[in-house]
């Protein structure tokens, strides 16, 4: 464990607070107009998936843990288990739902994460930042509807629900942000 200050926390980060790890899954630094800046740690406890939320003053120190970082590729899910393998040892781990279930939402089987791993145990995945996905349903656009801030609901080809601008019709592929759920561009096939 390193002591760091609380502003330099950032998502994917392994923090430890009354003997028990966290990963981050959010931080974000707020700086009021009157006075103190804050830290604001949205975590989920590694052990049993529970989620929680912190306020630190942004120069107040938080444990940081000594995380090793491997590539990984997802493979199925069985039961209540996700299973990921190294491609260059084909070695295999799994996690339970519990405490990858939010981000597992955006992956398709053969999609690349990241496994985080403290003390040679297996604690937690950092999906990719960006994932393409079909729009399996989505509404007709409405006549009219050409301004480019209109969006309507879409279902992408992993069930998740995201709003699209209106131009978008089924069978095309977005770019969307896994941190924010947000739609990012029209992927050109």
């Amino acid at each position: 464990m390193v002591s760091v200050i609380a502003s330099s926390v950032r998502k994917g980060n392994v923090i430890e607070k009354d003997g028990k790890l966290y990963v981050v899954i959010r931080a974000e630094n707020i700086h009021p107009g009157k006075g103190t800046p804050v830290t604001h740690l949205e975590m989920r406890r590694i052990s049993d998936g529970v989620k929680t939320q912190e306020r630190y003053k942004t120069t107040e120190s938080v444990e940081k843990a000594f995380i090793d970082e491997g590539t990984y590729n997802y493979l199925y899910q069985d039961g209540d288990n996700y299973v990921f393998m190294d491609n260059s040892t084909f070695e295999q781990h799994s996690l339970p739902a519990a405490t990858v279930a939010d981000d597992m939402r955006w992956l398709l089987e053969g999609a690349t994460v990241g496994l985080l791993f403290w003390n040679g145990q297996l604690i937690s995945m950092i999906p990719p930042q960006q994932v393409i996905l079909k729009v399996t349903y989505t509404e007709p656009a409405g006549r009219g509807n050409t301004a480019t801030n209109v969006t309507k609901a879409a279902t992408l080809e992993t069930g998740v629900e995201v709003q699209v601008p209106a131009f978008i019709k089924d069978g095309d592929k977005v770019k969307i942000d896994t941190e924010s759920g947000s739609y990012m561009e029209r992927i050109q096939s």
